[in-house]
């Protein structure tokens, strides 16, 4: 079994005691939670782990670099219980700040330094208090972007495609708060975030200068696994550590793409280091199947760790471990080094493909003959090139047209797009009478429309 290890963004303060077990069986969590108590005392903040391996409940927040620091000892932690168990990642993904716990984990950067930019990093953004918020709504990205449009505002942007039906908005308070009652009128789930920060907006601007500007320069080293950027797109390789937390606070988050690029590459399963099911949320939202594991939200994290690791064992021989190294500006190779048995690699990514699915069974209208198999696999590959011709026009993956999706109800396909839609299909499928056929339009299915496709290229076959 090939893992990936998701890495979660500003979430609530952890509960006190989560990492008592792990602290008690593993050095290596004990070393790491040290390592960060010092950074943390050398820049004036309390020790974070002590309430992290004590039992209470205590929310206990002490302001945001105190909240950072405690979401990374968990993702850290939870990182070397799953290593000291056998169980290795074919590639880390952070969301978000998130990113600088993966980079920590790999090796790129120490423990220490990561402590250190991270509470930089929050630093300057309390700085700036921006008066901004970020809104969770349950639509694609195309149409949270085209929601976050219609005020117009530069800082007002689509900040997280997370998957298929969930986006963040990020921008002033004010608009976010008219984005909200737009949605509600629309009928679209909504959930104001409760960050300390709102970020991946262009306001974040002066706090990403005076980042870059202030931030300690920290030494970075070569890494012992891949890490894999929502926001870049891509592989980190030499990028300066400042420059990639400080790009991060104006860029937008692509966790649906990255997940579904390293899962078409060959991950098969996503372990979340963190408390609860957040970035494994999106991923089973994203990829309908895959395995999702959260440790530390099973009643025996330590068992649920080994089972993942008997898992991987029982899967076969492993793929020969890679690495992606840099080797000039805007270039990356594929060098292969040294590494236990038990590590595999994921290829570089590729463009995400749904898995098969068996044709539908189509229900013949009342009193009709019932459809041949035949004509159910003619209907499978004919629904297929409807969702590429639609998503290609959309904008959307074509995996995500469902055929019983309303084009205009669920997709947002205005009435005039859809006459110029099955005009194309018309042309497509040679079908000429399909441009007038009024009732497509009323109905607005794809499962409509290829039944349609279907009955026209039958009745012309039997002329």
């Amino acid at each position: 079994m090939d893992s990936v290890f998701v890495m979660p963004g500003t979430v609530a303060a952890p509960r006190g005691g989560i990492l008592r077990d792990p602290h008690n069986r593993y050095e290596t969590v004990r070393e790491a939670l040290s390592r960060i108590d010092k950074a943390a005392r050398d820049m004036g903040l309390p020790n974070i782990s002590t309430r992290l391996i004590e039992h209470n409940d205590t929310s206990d927040r002490r302001g945001p670099e105190v909240q950072y620091l405690e979401i990374f000892a968990v993702s850290i932690a939870t990182h070397h219980m799953l290593v000291a168990e056998g169980v290795e990642p074919v590639a880390i993904v952070g969301q978000s700040i998130g990113e600088l716990w993966a980079l920590a984990a790999a090796g790129h950067l120490s423990v220490e330094d990561a402590a250190r930019l991270a509470v930089a990093r929050s630093e300057v953004l309390t700085r700036q208090s921006w008066d901004g918020k970020m809104l969770a709504v349950g639509v694609d990205g195309r149409r949270a972007e085209s929601l976050a449009g219609l005020m117009d505002h530069p800082n007002l942007v689509l900040a997280c495609e997370n998957a298929p039906r969930q986006s963040v908005i990020s921008g002033p308070s004010q608009l976010i708060e008219q984005v909200e009652r737009v949605a509600d009128t629309f009928g679209w789930p909504s959930l104001p975030l409760d960050v300390p920060h709102p970020t991946h907006t262009p306001a974040m601007a002066q706090a990403a200068r005076d980042l870059r500007a202030t931030a300690p320069r920290v030494p970075y080293g070569t890494g012992r696994w891949r890490v894999c950027s929502p926001w870049l797109g891509r592989d980190v390789g030499d990028d300066d550590p400042v420059d990639l937390v400080a790009g991060a606070l104006t860029a937008r988050v692509r966790m649906l793409h990255t997940i579904r690029e390293l899962h078409a590459a060959g991950a098969d399963a996503f372990v979340e280091c963190g408390e609860w099911a957040v970035v494994t949320k999106f991923v089973e939202a994203s990829i309908p199947g895959v395995r999702c594991v959260v440790p530390l939200s099973e009643s025996d994290p330590v068992e649920a760790v080994r089972a993942l690791a008997a898992e991987s064992t029982d899967a076969g021989p492993s793929r020969p471990y890679a690495v992606r190294v840099p080797v000039q500006a805007g270039a990356v190779a594929t060098a292969p080094v040294a590494a236990p048995p038990t590590r595999v690699t994921v290829p570089a990514p590729v463009s995400y493909v749904a898995p098969a699915t068996p044709a539908p069974v189509v229900e013949a209208p009342s009193g009709s003959v019932a459809t041949p198999v035949s004509d159910a696999l003619n209907y499978a590959s004919v629904l297929a090139e409807l969702q590429t011709l639609y998503g290609d026009f959309l904008g959307y993956p074509p995996d995500l047209l469902g055929e019983d999706d309303g084009l205009e109800s669920e997709l947002g396909v205005e009435s005039l797009k859809q006459v110029v839609l099955l005009g194309r299909v018309s042309d497509q499928f040679a079908l000429p009478d399909l441009r007038s056929n009024s009732s497509l339009l009323s109905v607005g299915t794809l499962r409509r429309i290829a039944e349609s496709v279907v009955a026209g290229r039958a009745e012309a076959a039997g002329r």
